[in-house]
């Protein structure tokens, strides 16, 4: 065992994959020279539209379907190593369920397959099922069970193993918002714990929410890397500067430096473009003797910045399943 750890726990080098589709044997570039680190013990948030390629990349990382060009190691390893593959945890987009098993019964096959040992399943299997508020149906077959139940059963078993890597294609999908809550503070939980999770969603408010580090795809290439916090702070437009004890004729006085000015009983709401135009208002501010209360930035929403930013964007429609790739 190499005594210096990895300090990632993914590390994609110029990953490509290219896909050829139909009988014309066009080629379809699913994922182009894509260069990602994702650092141990974070929540990382992979998001782009329909076909940009986060599946894709997903399933490379797990050894589910082969690059083109390029390299990944997972938690130190190349990717389907087995060493490696034993220490993730995964949950797929559109999993697998053999519905004549009940849940308990699931969790427990897939506990089998990790050799874990027959006492030791049991504590997990209980302590999972409670984390995923299953208790009531971990003993009724899993086609009673509905879409969020399923997603949730699928979660605990993504947790069998122990892992040191949580990968989660869409983990929030066909849940309802007590179910996301859920999941959103189960992840927490996993990281608190010192676990790595990397997961891809369409709900962009729960990427806001939960996120260290997000990266965002187009069309196969990574748009952004970073900070969530960093990356909406880059967009911010306006400041609200709430006021007290502002003279009367202050914002009639502003020559246009204010974008806006309501007043609610004794307190002022002024707004002002994000630019050198905040200091110069504190500025005046201070000089006419008035009270600052708070200084608020208006930033969009994650969301809002993803609409924005793919509005001129149509995706190509990824490839059909069972096609080759050269």
């Amino acid at each position: 065992m190499n005594a210096e750890q990895p300090a990632s726990a993914i590390s994609i080098k110029g990953l490509r994959k290219v896909f050829v589709t139909g009988v014309l044997r066009r080629k379809y570039v699913a994922l182009d020279s894509l260069d990602l680190e994702v650092p141990k013990g974070i929540i990382f948030g992979y998001v782009g539209h329909n076909g940009a390629g986060k599946t894709t990349s997903i399933k490379m990382l797990m050894g589910l379907i082969t690059p083109t060009a390029g390299k990944a190691e997972v938690l130190g390893r190349p990717i389907k190593h087995m060493e490696a593959l034993a220490r993730i945890g995964f949950l797929p987009e559109h999993p697998y369920f053999h519905d004549y098993l009940t849940g308990r019964e699931f969790l427990d096959f897939y506990a089998r397959l990790f050799d874990i040992p027959a006492a030791e399943r049991a504590r997990r299997i209980d302590r999972l099922i409670g984390e995923v508020r299953l208790e009531r149906a971990v003993d009724a077959q899993l086609r009673t069970y509905s879409k969020g139940m399923l997603q949730r059963i699928g979660v605990a078993q993504a947790l069998i193993n122990d892992p040191q890597l949580v990968i989660l294609d869409e983990p929030m999908s066909g849940l309802d918002p007590a179910g996301r809550r859920l999941i959103r503070n189960l992840i927490i939980r996993m990281r608190d714990e010192g676990r790595t999770v990397f997961f891809s969603s369409h709900i962009l408010s729960d990427v806001e929410m939960i996120c260290d580090r997000i990266g965002i795809l187009v069309r196969g290439k990574l748009a952004y890397t970073g900070g969530v916090n960093e990356l909406l702070e880059q967009h911010t437009e306006r400041v609200e500067v709430r006021v007290e004890q502002l003279p009367e004729s202050f914002a009639a006085e502003q020559d246009g430096l204010l974008v806006d000015a309501v007043q609610h009983g004794t307190q002022w709401l002024l707004k002002v473009n994000a630019d050198r135009s905040q200091q110069l208002l504190l500025q005046r501010l201070t000089e006419a003797g008035a009270e600052v209360i708070a200084v608020n930035p208006v930033r969009p929403s994650l969301e809002e910045l993803f609409m924005r930013e793919m509005s001129g964007d149509s995706a190509a429609p990824p490839p059909q399943e069972g096609e080759a790739s050269p």
